[in-house]
């Protein structure tokens, strides 16, 4: 309800005692609602004050109000310190909706700077992990000025015109970080464009023969139907989505492009050409650029890759025994490095990518010890039987972490050959790793296998003759799984070994060299007979 005007006397009673006044509510005594000010008084100037006794006297609740306004706020100044304002201030933003515009408003400044400085250490971060990064986005800006000169030069403008810009548009989308995959775009690009302008033509010749004024566009329409979808239903194809699913899609869209302009256009050979052409200068400029600038080969990431997982794998192994069983030398754990239990599950989802790397690399010319038509599918054999491996290796893991304690009087009835198999199938995973690296074909994992082997034999020994007959099953399930387990990864290990020397072989690496003992030259002097045992170990 709406409170009614405010009477002289009440004005009065105003002047006479300001705290009648509390945020510009006036309280009458013989009125228990409060009267707005503000709203009672809607064309109240705060700035103008009277001095006239006749305006006094004609507007007298006028001048009262405001004279009590202006004590009331006086005091309340002089009693509210600068810290009060601040929590007033604070308070009085988070109010409502204003109040939380305002306050972030006043926050801005601030959050812009850190998301700014964030973002740099972001971006340092990345270079700063593969500089090969900035010199890319270089590489790129280089291509497209480079392709960009078209627009700039009238010569060759005039040659192409506007179309000219389809080269600018095909750098953009042809250039990748590696040589292979912007070789497999551009090639694709070129070739699907090549192809789909020499049916477009031969469609668009027949639509004018047979077709005449009225057939044309139906005939054009049929043949944009059938191209489609048979070019479409193709890239279904495993075989031909992994290495051409780009190259038909291309297809399609010039295929479509030239047809169905051409019955609009008259000089559909010139389009044509012109289309061809700028396809043309826009795949083979980045190509260029990608393979004569600081070339990055995704052949040696995937070498890389498939080596260093198996090393990964080696690592965990190598600490996984000592880890297990507790083994410690002066109070300190012999597998110092804590890393190796984690760095291992990037293996177990490393399949698409050393798949999308195989069907890229293949595209790359030949470069360094990688000649063209390298075995670049057995890798993806080594990388399966490293995974295998990696499963048994995380089902190992998760005894390190368990909840069951095992006692350890069980656990000490089988660490002798569990810990011989962890470490020499350690070291036979690191060994393989380091020959795929340096493309040698080396025997030093054999032997490790051997031992391993040897391992696996003395531990079902063990387990044939009950060596936990007078233990509680419950407590020997556990340790009786890790030995299952290590059983199965002594298999997997010589499987990989297996999958390596086989890549070896078919990619021509060469024989590692073994190291000959030289033979000690005696002196005239003296007359000495030495007898060697070739039979003892050293």
């Amino acid at each position: 309800m709406t409170p009614g005007p405010i009477s002289p006397e009440d004005a009065l009673k105003v002047n006479s005692n300001p705290s009648l006044i509390s945020d510009n509510v006036v309280h009458d005594e013989s009125n228990p609602k409060p009267h707005n000010v503000i709203h009672d008084i809607p064309n109240l100037e705060f700035n103008d004050v009277v001095h006239n006794e006749d305006a006094i006297r004609d507007e007298p609740y006028t001048y009262a109000i405001r004279d009590a306004i202006h004590r009331a706020l006086y005091i309340v100044k002089s009693e509210v310190t600068s810290a009060d304002f601040v929590d007033m201030e604070n308070s009085s933003c988070g109010g409502g909706p204003f109040g939380r515009v305002v306050r972030c408003l006043k926050a801005v400044p601030e959050r812009s700077w850190g998301e700014v400085l964030e973002a740099a250490s972001e971006a340092k971060k990345l270079g700063e992990d593969d500089p090969r990064r900035i010199v890319h986005s270089f590489k790129v800006g280089l291509a497209l000025t480079l392709v960009s000169l078209f627009y700039y030069c009238r010569p060759l403008y005039d040659g192409f015109g506007v179309d000219a810009m389809w080269a600018v548009l095909t750098v953009i989308v042809v250039f990748e970080f590696s040589v292979g995959a912007t070789l497999g775009k551009g090639i694709n690009m070129m070739l699907a464009t090549l192809l789909a302008v020499a049916l477009a033509v031969g469609v668009h010749h027949i639509s004018t023969l047979w077709g005449g004024e009225v057939g044309e566009p139906i005939l054009i329409a049929f043949f944009v139907f059938v191209v489609a979808a048979s070019v479409t239903f193709m890239r279904f194809f495993p075989a031909l989505k992994a290495r051409y699913d780009y190259g038909m899609l291309i297809f399609i869209l010039t295929f479509c492009l030239v047809s169905v302009s051409g019955y609009r256009e008259t000089q559909v050979l010139d389009m044509a050409h012109k289309r061809l052409s700028t396809i043309a200068i826009g795949s083979c400029t980045p190509i260029m650029v990608c393979i004569c600038i600081c070339p990055v080969w995704i052949g040696v990431d995937l070498h890389n890759l498939v080596a260093g997982n198996m090393e990964k794998l080696g690592d965990f192994m190598e600490g996984f025994g000592f880890e297990y069983f507790d083994i410690k030398e002066n109070g300190l754990s012999l597998s110092d490095n804590q890393y190796f239990l984690q760095q291992y599950k990037s293996v177990l989802s490393s399949k698409s990518l050393e798949e999308t790397m195989a069907n890229l690399a293949r595209w790359e010319p030949g470069h360094g010890g990688f000649k063209f038509g390298h075995p670049w599918q057995k890798y993806l054999n080594v990388g399966s039987q490293t995974r295998q491996c990696a499963y048994k290796i995380e089902a190992l893991n998760t005894y390190l972490n368990t909840d069951i304690q095992v006692p350890t009087e069980i656990r000490s009835k089988i660490q002798e050959p569990c810990i011989d198999i962890c470490t020499e199938s350690g070291k036979a995973l690191k060994e393989l790793a380091a020959a795929l690296k340096k493309m040698i074909r080396s025997s030093s994992a054999d032997s490790h296998i051997a031992c391993s082997k040897a391992a696996v034999e003395s531990l079902k020994l063990s387990l044939k003759r009950g060596i936990w007959k007078d233990a509680n099953l419950l407590e020997t399930i556990p340790s009786a799984a890790v030995a299952s387990l290590l059983i199965e990864v002594v298999a997997c290990v010589e499987k990989i070994a297996e999958a390596v020397h086989e890549l070896a072989s078919v990619a021509h690496f060469k024989t590692e060299q073994p190291q000959l003992l030289q033979e000690p030259v005696l002196s005239e002097e003296f007359n000495v007979a030495i007898t060697i045992d070739r039979n003892s170990q050293i």
